[in-house]
């Protein structure tokens, strides 16, 4: 396939060597592959949010783009190391714990394989008895070696069934009777923004329209944590300084915001399957 790009996601922060590492082991392989940080910034351990980044971000890559995400959580236990080969055309060189959960359900995923760690891990450098760092010495490793044209996707390891991959539920949202309902499905943390799983296309089937005031209502497990009107409209301007406000994401979905504010953190909420939403027309 030639050269691609490596894009890495991970927990790992910036603050000690482990990013630096990976990519010492990707130009030790091939020092003209290119290597590009999607973040490191994911929530620890919070193999939900590695899932939605990768969805997030991945059709605005060229295809062929080798993605690597390290929220591995279950490092050195039986878990499965996989390369992913998804339906339009990326690579995942992933841990197979969740991860793959909102490609498969987007975009879809035609081929999974196992890496063979006897042939793509990382040899000497004091790495052979390390279990605790996959993120260096096997997904580095193979990334970079699939990524310069060193292997093919068929030399990644054994193919093992789709089925077998492992994926969290996937709660659809419902449009009924002028009200609509989801989930907060992943949070913007820079700016306390909101995310719900929601697409624009139900709120026009409901009748909702920009301009419009809606009610809306948060529960979280059962408990209503939070109960207004709010405007929806295209974008934050549209709503005073400091105001909450429902608008349309840059994944065209409904989101929750304040204007110039955080939405998570004045109103101390979170997100999961466990933050129910609900939007209603006012009469």
């Amino acid at each position: 396939m030639g050269k691609a790009m490596l894009v890495f996601q991970t927990d790992f922060t910036y603050k000690e060597g482990a990013v630096c590492s990976m990519y010492g082991v990707v130009k030790s392989v091939d020092r003209s592959l290119e290597i590009i940080t999607g973040t490191h910034e994911i929530p620890q351990f919070d193999t939900w949010s590695a899932s939605y980044r990768l969805y997030q971000s991945m059709k605005f890559w060229p295809r062929g783009t080798v993605f690597v995400s390290v929220v591995d959580p279950g490092v050195g236990t039986p878990r499965k190391a996989s390369v992913a080969l998804t339906e339009n055309g990326y690579y995942i060189v992933t841990p197979d714990n969740g991860s793959l959960t909102h490609v498969d359900a987007v975009f879809g995923i035609k081929e999974i394989r196992e890496i063979d760690e006897t042939v793509n891990r990382l040899k000497g450098k004091d790495t052979e008895d390390v279990s605790i760092f996959h993120g260096r010495d096997l997904f580095s490793y193979c990334a970079a070696k699939l990524a310069s044209g060193i292997i093919n996707f068929e030399q990644v390891g054994p193919l093992y069934p789709n089925s077998g991959i492992l994926r969290f539920p996937i709660l659809e949202p419902s449009v009924e009777d002028n009200k609509v309902s989801g989930i907060f499905e992943i949070n913007d943390p820079n700016f306390g923004n909101l995310w719900t799983n929601i697409p624009l296309v139900d709120f026009k089937s409901a009748g909702f329209e920009f301009g419009d005031y809606l009610d809306l209502k948060i529960f979280h497990h059962g408990e209503e944590k939070f109960s207004d009107k709010l405007l929806f409209h295209k974008s934050f301007g549209f709503a005073e300084k400091g105001n909450p406000m429902i608008y349309n994401n840059e994944l065209m979905k409904i989101s929750l915001a304040v204007s110039q504010g955080s939405f998570s953190e004045q109103y101390n909420l979170g997100y999961g399957s466990d933050w129910i939403v609900e939007f209603t027309r006012r009469s």
